[in-house]
């Protein structure tokens, strides 16, 4: 009887653990293919549970890649002004909006921003991010403890790799690519 317990219990972790791993996975659609995201939940989980809730509502379908910076990193989220799908789109101003939630305070680990990082875009208020993020193309150790990273792209790093450049000063885009979806996987 106790190994029948002990059996029923390491199998329920198991199935438990499994399906809650999976919960932390992302699947972002690009004209290019489809990329993998993995949120850390543990590090930052008010960024990754707005992430998550904006994502599966569908606020980000349709979103701009609005700032891109080769060999740095593609700013994108903003779902007010840079939804192409939206009466509020404009270009002009992508990357100035947010979501109709609050603003959310930092949290700041010792996740370093290297390649394929998402982190939460923000403005000089640390406690300003809201729903835009960044996804590093390269390492950006200036950035470690300033930014909250909450995500790493674990497969398809080559389609963001393909996103439309921007200004090599300001990032701007003037045709941008746009985000098809981002749901959970």
């Amino acid at each position: 009887m106790k190994k029948n317990i002990y059996l029923f219990i390491l199998f329920f972790s198991l199935v438990t653990s499994n399906i809650l791993a999976q919960n932390n996975f992302m699947i972002l659609k690009l004209t290019y293919g489809d990329v993998e995201i993995e949120l850390y939940p543990e590090k930052a989980p008010n960024h990754v549970k707005r992430f998550r809730e904006l994502a599966d509502s569908g606020k980000y379908d349709g979103v701009v890649f609005h700032r891109v910076i080769d060999g740095f990193m593609a700013q994108t989220g903003d779902v007010k002004f840079g939804n192409s799908n939206n009466a509020d789109f404009d270009l002009s101003l992508a990357g100035t909006g947010g979501s109709d939630l609050p603003n959310l305070k930092a949290e700041f680990t010792d996740v370093a921003h290297t390649r394929g990082i998402l982190s939460a875009a923000r403005s000089a208020d640390p406690n300003s991010a809201n729903s835009q993020f960044f996804i590093c193309f390269d390492s950006a150790p200036h950035l470690d403890r300033q930014y909250s990273a909450f995500g790493k792209v674990v497969k398809g790093m080559e389609f963001i790799d393909m996103i439309k450049k921007g200004d090599p000063n300001s990032g701007a885009v003037p045709n941008p690519d746009k985000i098809i979806s981002i749901r959970s996987k």
